[in-house]
């Protein structure tokens, strides 16, 4: 099917919007952040002598190495553990079809609409009687079984679209199930894994909700979560707050560019089937 001139128009012209809503509070916040920590930015406009060491400033006094710290044993503790879960799970609904997974995939599906404030409460008093209150494990533990609706959702969208004729011949040669596993379905899932992992990532790295409720030390929560924090440092320096924002937000930024590939590979795969 061609593409007419008028469609390829209006699609660069949306394509030029989105960008350019994307990128537009970027480039206030950097234009705010390099203002004189002492004034108040309106509006949109470069300084004549940029405060590059704004961005000094707030990484030494926020404590922005033990932020990035705690978020990273985080992310470190929710995203391999939610792959492997929902890795496993996807592969036994999507690809084995065991009793009883459909009503199991309902059950996954139903988890999608719980608000995720409304668990707010029972995660506090959870957290309370297992004693990892006011600790990372109190973040990582509920962010594991918050992702794994959508996670395995994920998975078994990708492993029931891949050839049943490739399981057939892998038994035919005589592997077994966990060797057609780790030979054949995991090498296939690399785009759907890589894709998922990037948000994960992102997920877990702009948690906010979660860590402000279980965590009392801001420097134990996620980057994100330390925001409250930092106002609390700067809450009379508009840029050095933005400058805080964009140290914060940029090694989201640079995760997604370096895999993007791979997202959009995942997402072309799950659009054609077969």
């Amino acid at each position: 099917m061609r593409t007419s001139r008028t469609e390829l128009l209006l699609g660069r012209v949306l394509l030029v919007v989105a960008i350019v809503l994307t990128v537009a509070p970027l480039v206030s916040m950097l234009s705010a952040a390099l203002q004189p920590a002492d004034r108040n930015p309106t509006g949109l406009s470069w300084p004549t002598d940029p405060q590059w060491g704004n961005f000094v400033t707030a990484f030494e006094v926020g404590h922005v190495w033990r932020l990035m710290g705690s978020s990273v044993l985080i992310v470190l503790g929710v995203v391999p553990v939610s792959l492997l879960f929902a890795t496993l799970a996807g592969y036994a609904l999507g690809a084995l079809r065991v009793r009883g997974g459909r009503g199991v995939l309902i059950f996954f599906v139903l988890g999608l609409t719980i608000p995720f404030e409304a668990l707010i409460i029972p995660l506090y008093y959870q957290a309370q009687a297992m004693g990892t209150l006011n600790t990372q494990w109190a973040i990582i533990f509920p962010l594991i079984g918050l992702f794994m609706p959508f996670s395995v959702f994920w998975m078994r969208a990708h492993f029931v679209n891949v050839p049943p004729e490739l399981s057939e011949a892998a038994r035919v040669d005589g592997a077994n199930i966990w060797q057609e596993f780790r030979r054949i379905q995991l090498p296939l899932a690399t785009p759907a894994l890589s894709a998922l992992a990037i948000l994960l990532f992102l997920w877990t790295w702009n948690q906010f909700l979660l860590p402000v409720v279980l965590v009392a030390n801001p420097l134990d929560r996620t980057v994100a979560g330390a925001l409250t924090f930092f106002q609390g440092q700067y809450y009379s320096s508009i840029p050095l707050l933005n400058a805080g924002a964009l140290i914060i937000i940029t090694p989201a930024i640079v995760v997604f560019l370096i895999f993007q590939r791979q997202f959009i590979r995942a997402l072309l795969q799950g659009a054609v089937k077969g």
